[in-house]
């Protein structure tokens, strides 16, 4: 306990550190399990306040975890999909707010050591090279910002209004991002905008957090996932030079996401909410041990048959949901992964997480909802899992048409 007081009196550390030697899946994912319990120490006060989670960050930097996706060639450790899920699902059940920021810097980085294989990926190779040399040197995490206040997730459909103006070695960006996952500490932003050019082009331009023309505005108030600090970006002609722009294509054709992007996506971001309710059947494990109301005896809620059923329950879902994540990570990691399976898993994995909170509150009752206990935290932070883009519901309708035309077709 006395390190993760340390850490919280300490600036996030962005010394300049010469990285080591990569490490295999076992000794990452236990690091990553033995940086969870000071997470957790750690998760209830920024909860609480809601400030950026600094010291933590500075931890996963000391841990060697933040270029868990960097090509081993490049610098990094090189893993792929399963050892970032179960990196991320580590990190998570001591804090989800941290792990989705590290989700998202896993998922980017995943996406430049792509490009970085011929023909696989768009990042240019100066732009991709000058990111992950400002990793390797210390914490410098790199997230998207797509969401806008009128069009809402781009994965609606519809264009941006967030311009790029084309300027004597680059471009200029003017607009309003919101729910900028990780603001304070990103120290790149990869923006989505639509160009001016006569025949205007959609795409992502790169620029460094602290751009003149680029502010960020303390929005982010939300009931849980409080320490993600997902605050609103404010464009007003920041420059970007012209090797930072990134996979643009004629704005008529809209969003094309690549399918290596949406896997990591889907696969992390519902991770992070299957940690937080494994936090919530942790809490709840040791709530029915402890609790022993006169009415039994002297005996614990935990020895009554119908707890156990109902912790059974919790138990099937949560074992469900990791078979079904860690094989699709392992099926995508060895190209086998079917199509639409990642929907699947995603969809399947948020709604175990909901029951799993569900069933918990159902069997602490009032104690689940006591602020005092974890239990209230993880509830708030499970019911975030909703908000990520595609809902449930488009996933069930994507997958039911898909499901009818290829019988149709078959017929």
């Amino acid at each position: 306990m006395s390190a993760v007081l340390e850490a919280l009196q300490q600036p996030l550390d962005t010394a300049t550190t010469a990285p080591g030697p990569a490490l295999d899946e076992a000794a990452l994912l236990a690091r990553a399990h033995a940086l969870a319990g000071q997470l957790a120490a750690l998760a209830e006060a920024h909860d609480a306040s809601g400030a950026a989670p600094a010291p933590q960050f500075a931890l996963l930097h000391q841990a060697d975890l933040l270029r868990l996706t960097i090509a081993r060639e490049a610098g990094g450790h090189g893993a792929g999909l399963a050892s970032a899920r179960a990196v991320v699902g580590a990190i998570a059940q001591g804090d989800p707010a941290v792990a989705l920021i590290l989700a998202m810097h896993y998922s980017n980085h995943a996406a430049i050591a792509r490009s970085q294989r011929a023909g696989q990926g768009e990042w240019p190779a100066d732009l991709a090279a000058q990111l992950i040399a400002a990793s390797l040197q210390g914490p410098a995490l790199l997230n998207a910002a797509q969401v806008e206040p009128e069009l809402g997730s781009p994965s609606h459909g519809g264009l941006p209004a967030t311009r790029a103006k084309r300027v004597a070695g680059g471009w200029q960006l003017s607009g309003h991002k919101v729910y900028v996952t990780g603001g304070p500490l990103l120290a790149w932003i990869s923006v989505l905008a639509v160009t001016d050019e006569p025949e205007p082009r959609l795409g992502s331009f790169v620029l460094p957090r602290d751009t003149a023309g680029a502010r960020l505005v303390d929005t982010w108030n939300p009931m849980g996932m409080r320490a993600t600090v997902s605050h609103d970006l404010v464009l007003d002609g920041a420059w970007v030079p012209d090797h930072h722009a990134v996979g643009l294509r004629p704005a008529s054709l809209g969003l094309q996401r690549e399918a290596h992007g949406i896997a990591w996506y889907f696969s992390l971001v519902a991770t992070v909410y299957d940690g937080a309710a494994r936090s919530a059947r942790d809490w709840l494990a040791a709530f029915l041990n402890q609790r022993r109301p006169s009415a039994l005896g002297g005996a614990s809620l935990a020895s009554l048959a119908t707890v156990q059923e109902k912790f059974g329950e919790i138990e099937v879902l949560l074992q469900s949901s990791d078979w079904l994540l860690d094989s699709h990570a392992r099926a995508y990691d060895s190209g086998t992964a079917p199509d639409g399976l990642v929907a699947v898993a995603k969809h399947v994995a948020v709604d175990n997480a909901l029951r799993v909170v569900q069933l918990a509150l159902e069997l602490a009752g009032n104690h689940g909802l006591a602020r005092r206990n974890a239990l209230e935290r993880h509830l708030r932070n499970v019911l975030c899992s909703q908000i990520h883009s595609p809902a449930n519901s488009l996933i069930r309708s994507n997958t039911g048409r898909a499901a009818l035309q290829k019988r149709q077709a078959a017929a």
